[in-house]
């Protein structure tokens, strides 16, 4: 459900099952399932029609396998299976369902396969899946995207009672005995695996926006390129916008705002005078007081910045998973209702997680963990 071009990333899969008359959909749920369930009800906004089944979790540690086997009683012949936090076009389900072969799953080239599950093949069948591997094996990965039949459920019961609950461990066991075919896709599909991964996928989704005002747009704004503005919104005289940009309902913009391309603004948003916004991710009901500057940088929901705040960009290395992940330019990522004071400033590549308490005058140069009050 976080938010992409002002859009949950949900729905950017209902779509793309839509558009290829995949309308039959069931939604495997669980940790705050009542937020997708209110927001998909039964899908007839979409023209689909949605059914949910709560994952339920009974074991420690449970994987894709585990949340598919959920359906088992729901499901017959064959079927589509795919994640729920990845942007996927229409051509990435068309490719699938073009091509033959009873077990598919799609594969795409990455230029960090070791993010991912790295594909190995014979012509078109899949001989080998490593996960995340240490070593160069290859840029082809494993999208997440399956095409099974109902058989599937047999070799899940079987990988799951040796103890693995991931659907590589399943394809892995059916590979010796089983014809297993890579369908390679140039269709968009983009993957948010890690916070910053908003940035670029926001980016790339915002290619589509298409201009359309809403509100008020005083005298004395100027707008360049695609500008999307919710109902309500107030642009207030001397804002400068450069598309592609969107913003959501309810918002109040200035006067004399800079905001970038690549942004996109949620709803009830307010932004306070000669402030400047890039390349950024702003989730709903955000302050951002006056003079204050944010670039590439993610800000959750009812984050409050006081006046003359600074999240300033700059390449950098984040250490994940035991490993450093160079990014190229990256700003500030904040948890949700974190509060700071005036003139904060933000180290780039700081993670500040969520409702934390910033006072006046702080320079945030290290990693800040959730309810964290700093003085």
């Amino acid at each position: 459900m976080i938010s992409i071009a002002n859009r949950p990333i949900l729905e950017y899969s209902i779509e793309a099952l839509a558009a290829n008359k995949v309308t039959d959909i069931t939604m495997v749920v669980g940790y705050k399932k009542e937020s997708i369930m209110s927001h998909f009800e039964d899908g007839g906004d979409w023209n689909v029609k949605i059914s949910y089944v709560d994952q339920k979790k009974r074991v420690a540690k449970a994987g894709t396998a585990y949340a598919l086997s959920m359906v088992k009683k729901h499901v017959k012949g064959d079927f589509i299976v795919l994640p729920g936090d990845n942007i996927i076009g229409p051509n990435v389900i068309a490719d699938l369902i073009d091509q033959t072969g009873k077990y598919r799953i799609v594969i795409t080239e990455s230029e960090e396969p070791s993010k991912y599950g790295v594909v190995e093949l014979s012509g078109k069948v899949v001989k080998n899946i490593v996960e995340k591997p240490t070593e160069h094996i290859g840029n082809l990965i494993s999208t997440g995207i399956y095409k099974f039949s109902d058989e599937i459920f047999k070799a899940i019961d079987t990988v799951m009672g040796s103890g693995k609950y991931d659907l590589t461990s399943v394809i892995q066991h059916m590979i010796p005995k089983t014809k297993v075919t890579a369908v390679k896709t140039g269709g968009v599909w983009n993957d948010v695996v890690y916070p910053w991964d908003m940035l670029e996928v926001n980016a790339i989704a915002l290619r589509k926006c298409a201009s359309q005002t809403s509100g008020r747009i005083d005298k004395g704004v100027t707008m360049k390129g695609p500008v999307n503005i919710g109902e309500g919104t107030i642009i207030r005289s001397g804002t400068h916008i450069m598309g592609p940009v969107i913003i959501g309902e309810g918002c109040e913009i200035g006067p004399s705002v800079c905001i970038y391309p690549s942004t996109s603004i949620g709803a009830n948003v307010r932004i306070g005078p000669f402030s400047v916004v890039e390349h950024s991710v702003l989730m709903d009901d955000i302050i951002i007081n006056s003079g204050s500057y944010v670039s590439h940088s993610v800000l959750g929901e009812g984050v409050e910045l006081g006046p003359q705040f600074c999240a300033a960009e700059d390449a950098v290395v984040m250490r994940t998973e035991d490993e450093n992940r160079p990014v190229e330019r990256l700003g500030a990522l904040v948890g949700e209702k974190t509060v700071m004071g005036s003139q904060v400033s933000v180290r780039p590549g700081t993670l500040i997680g969520a409702r934390c308490r910033i006072a006046h005058q702080t320079r945030i140069d290290r990693d800040v963990e959730d309810k964290t009050i700093v003085m």
